[in-house]
């Protein structure tokens, strides 16, 4: 089964190794047929401390990392 590659913005580096990382979806809502976006916060794995806020990056799922990481960051994805 091939893993789930998302891609957001870092919205924190604070802790060691990991960057917070703000994946927007958009979606059509079924009754009002309005585009609606939905926020969600991934902790990332960033073994190299080398991605700060601002950055836009894509992540992969993977195997737990932490109680709360399960997701790796892949690299800075372009900004299109």
């Amino acid at each position: 089964m091939p893993k789930r590659i998302l891609q957001g913005v870092v919205v924190s580096d604070k802790t060691d190794k990991t960057v917070v990382v703000k994946v927007e979806r958009r979606f059509t809502h079924p009754v009002l047929k309005k585009t609606v976006r939905r926020t969600k916060n991934y902790q990332a794995h960033d073994e190299t401390n080398q991605y700060k806020v601002g950055d836009v990056v894509s992540i992969e799922e993977s195997k737990p990392i932490s109680k709360t990481k399960r997701w790796v960051v892949l690299s800075t994805a372009s900004a299109s």
